[in-house]
């Protein structure tokens, strides 16, 4: 008997798999994050080198996914919508193009680089996201300039910027366009800032 019902439990279980729902396919969606800079001016042969370390992801800013900050205060990161690359990676990289396309300094170079840097930045990116009882998006990071005079360093500023951008729906879309939209403010401030020093 035990040998008759272990041998039709497959049968048994096999008709029982049509009756469980199918899920359904979400398909996974990478987004750019790279607002373009203004149009470019030629670099000032006469300006300073500037020496841009990698800006740190602060807390939160570890996932690729895009967030939003719900009306109960909590913030979700979707699994399906995320940004191509890690969004304080994108940030340093934006910032690069947007101080190179500036034309204020002579070059803009990354760690490692052989030219001797006048200034050096640094900084993190603290936040990213939608905010959708405001009807906006934000992007918010930290910067330091930095002095570099014969090897000795001083800090000349440092200084929190806010980038916000008006939130044109609720898809995901709009979300991206919005966040690209904030951090492009946040990018025209810091250029602002930096090129004080230049």
């Amino acid at each position: 008997m035990k040998r008759r019902m272990i041998v039709a439990a497959p049968v048994l279980l096999a008709g029982c798999s049509s009756l469980l729902p199918k899920q359904k396919y979400i398909a996974q969606v990478s987004w750019p994050l790279n607002p373009q800079p203004p149009a470019s001016s030629a670099a000032n042969t006469a300006g300073k080198v500037v020496l841009l370390r990698g800006l740190g992801a602060g807390p939160g800013m570890n996932s690729q996914g895009i967030q939003i900050l719900q009306a109960d205060g909590s913030v979700s990161s979707s699994y399906y919508n995320t940004w191509a690359v890690a969004p304080a990676d994108a940030a340093t990289e934006v910032l690069a193009a947007w101080l190179t396309a500036s034309g204020a300094f002579s070059a803009v170079v990354s760690p490692g680089s052989r030219l001797t840097a006048n200034l050096i930045v640094e900084g993190e990116l603290s936040e990213l996201l939608s905010d959708q009882s405001a009807g906006e998006a934000k992007a918010a990071l930290t910067l330091v300039v930095i002095q570099n005079l014969n090897g000795n360093t001083r800090p000349l500023a440092q200084q929190r910027i806010v980038g916000i951008a008006k939130l044109g729906g609720t898809d995901y879309a709009a979300q991206v366009a919005a966040q690209n939209a904030a951090l492009a403010d946040a990018m025209r401030q810091a250029v602002s800032l930096i090129s004080r020093f230049s």
